[in-house]
């Protein structure tokens, strides 16, 4: 199975006549996701590779039934198109764009919070179901279908993570990018319990960074909550304190942000860390191995890798 997107999932597309909108968006329904609509203001009626285009959101809902969003919209423009879609009521909104102003998207997390729509974003890669729907910007050839999700702040630990999976013959049911932004519409905890509900998902790959606390957040609720084991990584643990590195959220304001904190914490409740990205791969390899022979607890194999 998958969690949020599949095969049956109708992907709209806010920013399809954009450069960027344009190219993503036709890797996508390459790649088999069903790309059902467009939409830019002002160019409704037209249509773009055989994509019809509309000039709101809602329209486009109305006419193709479209229940997910996938946002290419320039900055200044993004936190309202996020709130369009969600005015819409379409399910699952895809932020990919990147620099949003923090006010913005305070007034648009609030509008998301307020509503039944799931938002993934902004700043991130997306979300992707092997062999079913890619939505948003990864390279889909690296991804095989299989029972481990994966959610991670980084674009490109996600990517790194996937193929090595891959290249081990461990395939993925769900891979999202949750984004690195300061402000952003859905957590690692939201996203677990729904892997943990997924029958099909064995295991979950968890990738982190310094910066906030939705690492030690997500550690005491798994800790408390899951029965499947999760592998976890922080990255940034050369970081200098107070150095913002990379994402806009990966700045440690506080002794409990650095990554060498989180690890221990991660730890202490359960996850099995790796200390190097090379290593996720082999630790997952390694868990299933030992899972599947009936024996569990990561004090040993946290500290292989």
């Amino acid at each position: 199975m998958s969690i949020l997107v599949n095969k049956n999932s109708k992907v709209l597309v806010q920013g399809l006549t954009g450069k960027e909108g344009g190219f993503h968006a036709i890797q996508c329904r390459d790649y088999g996701t069903n790309i059902v609509a467009g939409v830019t203001p002002g160019k409704g009626g037209q249509s773009y590779e055989g994509v019809p285009v509309f000039d709101t959101v809602s329209q486009a809902v109305l006419e193709t039934g479209a229940d997910v969003s996938l946002i290419f919209v320039p900055p200044p423009f993004a936190a309202d198109a996020i709130i369009e879609a969600v005015e819409a009521e379409v399910d699952l909104v895809v932020c990919i764009t990147e620099g949003i102003p923090v006010t913005d998207m305070i007034r648009a997390i609030s509008c998301v919070k307020s509503s039944n729509t799931r938002l993934i974003g902004p700043n991130c890669p997306g979300i992707i179901t092997p062999g079913e729907a890619k939505i948003g910007i990864m390279p889909g050839f690296i991804h095989k279908p299989g029972s481990v999700g994966v959610i991670s702040k980084s674009g490109t630990l996600t990517y790194e993570a996937v193929h090595q999976l891959t290249e081990l013959g461990i395939g993925q049911s769900t891979c999202i990018g949750i984004g690195g932004d300061p402000i952003i519409g859905s957590t690692f905890i939201g996203l677990l319990s729904l892997f943990e509900n997924d029958p099909k998902t064995n295991a979950v790959v968890m990738i982190g960074e310094i910066g906030g606390s939705l690492e030690i957040d997500a550690a005491d609720w798994i800790s408390k909550n899951m029965s499947k084991p999760v592998i976890g990584f922080v990255a940034g643990r050369t970081a200098p304190p107070g150095r913002r590195m990379g994402h806009a959220g990966a700045i440690v304001s506080g002794g409990d942000e650095t990554a060498l904190a989180k690890i221990k914490h991660m730890r202490e409740r359960g996850i099995y860390v790796t200390e190097t990205p090379s290593g996720i791969g082999e630790m997952v390899a390694k868990v299933l191995e030992d899972r599947h022979r009936g024996s569990s607890g990561p004090s040993e194999l946290s500290l292989v890798y």
